[in-house]
């Protein structure tokens, strides 16, 4: 007998939409079939763990934001609060000239909060803190619309604090550059504030005071944020479909939607009541061109970077000095492959004590419009990075492992503009009853936002249902 209940596809099985999946669970308590298609042979996207020098380590994302409450709240409610865990060191360095420097805890993605602690780092050279008061007297720079983040600060806080500060952040969020990215879609605290106050340093100063909620910045897994994707999958209660490319969405007369999956030469269809996609943004533009071209053409506009992780074990021996903090991240101008490097037993202390005798390092590579190191070979690509990071931290000796992860076309770009083409798919994407989009492409590339954008877009879905058919309970609870 054929299931009575209202059908929900969620395409895509990243972090996105398997929290989409878990929240109409939560919205329906399994009054709802939901069946997630995803086009690779595993779930969970860049939240993947493998073995390395035979320790699990993250190949994506190895860390959340825990100020932003997502991300620890869903670990929590899948039954992984007891693996939830900070950095057990705190501070970021920067290469310069000089060496490793570090990074300012009083910063907002580069731009200082507090000029003494700055100018105890020696990340800037004497000018250019001399230059950075003049922000308190220089003429307002209008904001009037969106403007990119590293044309801004510039004008106000002089270009060193753009190169040896905000990109180096930006470089290791977004895998962009400054003069690209949208001011109001990457530090969109600031948004208001620029437009309010002349000086960009007091408005920052407004922004970081404002945010009383202490506590660790980030958290992490025991074992990985690779555990994450399998947990919120077993609790959707949803049906997962691995290697099922979901390659054409049609909106059927009555209101229902058909999926096309699989290849062209055995095709199969599967009818829905209402469709999230959590595809990025060029599948989704693909999908949804029939259904709702304005929205497929507005997605077709945001851009990715790709980026490549390798992972280096080192044996204990091999670290000759002291390796400070949590890492460092490196300026575009220094012209290096490595963007930034992750010192993980250092910073997650559960994989350190997992076997104190390895040393696990990770090293970023790309950046949007510069990924011609990506070209090389992992043996090539390997090595090179390697001769980096020696040189920057002294380690010696060879690993005894490494593992090359490439996300290719794996972070959107937030360009100038972003946001109000946001709002514009999710205008679009609106006049189809039973469709969502959600996802890091439109509001926040970190675990909280996506899945923070998978719940608004299981709530926008379900109401449609529920208005739409005898299921009027399920968007109450």
């Amino acid at each position: 007998m054929s299931d009575p209940r209202p059908h929900i596809a969620v395409v895509g099985g990243g972090i996105a939409g398997l929290a989409a999946a878990h929240a109409i669970r939560r919205l329906t308590g399994g009054a709802v079939r939901i069946t997630v298609f995803e086009g690779s042979e595993r779930i969970g996207g860049k939240l993947h763990a493998s073995g390395v020098a035979g320790l699990a380590v993250d190949e994506g994302a190895e860390s959340m934001l825990a100020r932003r409450p997502e991300g620890v709240a869903l670990a929590r409610t899948v039954g992984l609060g007891a693996d939830v865990v900070h950095p057990a060191v705190e501070g970021a360095q920067v290469a310069t000239e000089g060496g490793l420097r570090p990074l300012p805890r009083r910063q907002l993605m580069g731009i200082p909060g507090d000029l003494r602690e700055l100018a105890t780092t020696g990340l800037l050279s004497l000018p250019a803190l001399l230059r950075l008061p003049l922000d308190h007297v220089l003429p307002r720079t209008p904001v009037d619309e969106d403007i990119a983040i590293g044309r801004y600060v510039r004008a106000r806080l002089g270009s060193e604090v753009v190169d040896r500060m905000v990109e180096p952040l930006l470089g290791g969020v977004y895998a962009g550059h400054a003069d690209e990215l949208s001011l109001d879609a990457t530090v969109p605290q600031l948004s208001g504030a620029v437009r309010m106050e002349r000086s960009l340093l007091k408005a920052t100063r407004q922004v970081m005071g404002s945010a009383t909620r202490g506590g660790p910045v980030f958290a992490s897994l025991r074992g990985g944020m690779g555990a994450l994707p399998d947990a919120v999958a077993a609790a959707s209660g949803a049906e997962i479909r691995t290697g099922a490319m979901v390659r054409e969405l049609r909106r059927l007369p009555g209101g229902r939607w058909r999926l096309v999956i699989g290849p062209t030469r055995s095709p199969e269809t599967v009818e829905a009541d209402g469709v999230i996609m959590a595809a990025p943004a060029a599948a989704a533009s693909r999908l949804l061109r029939r259904t709702a071209p304005f929205a497929a053409a507005e997605l077709a506009q945001i851009e990715y970077a790709s980026v490549a992780i390798i992972t280096y074990a080192f044996p204990r021996s091999a670290v000759v000095r002291p390796l400070h903090g949590t890492g460092f991240l490196v300026p575009p101008r220094a012209g290096t492959t490595v963007k930034a490097a992750t010192f993980s037993s250092h910073k997650w202390g559960w994989l350190g004590h997992a076997d104190p005798e390895t040393v696990i390092v990770r090293c970023s590579v790309g950046r949007h419009g510069d990924e011609a190191d990506l070209q090389r070979a992992d043996d090539e690509l390997t090595w090179l990075a390697l001769d980096e990071l020696r040189e920057l931290t002294g380690l010696a000796g060879a690993p005894i492992d490494t593992r090359v992860t490439r996300w290719g076309g794996g972070v959107p770009q937030y360009a100038v503009g972003h946001l109000r083409r946001v709002s514009r798919i999710h205008a679009a994407v609106a006049e189809q009853p039973g469709l969502a989009v959600c996802g890091a492409a439109y509001d926040g590339v970190g675990v909280p936002a996506c899945i923070a954008s998978a719940d608004a877009a299981a709530r926008q879905v379900m109401r449609a249902v529920a208005a739409g058919s005898q299921w009027s309970h399920v968007e109450q609870r």
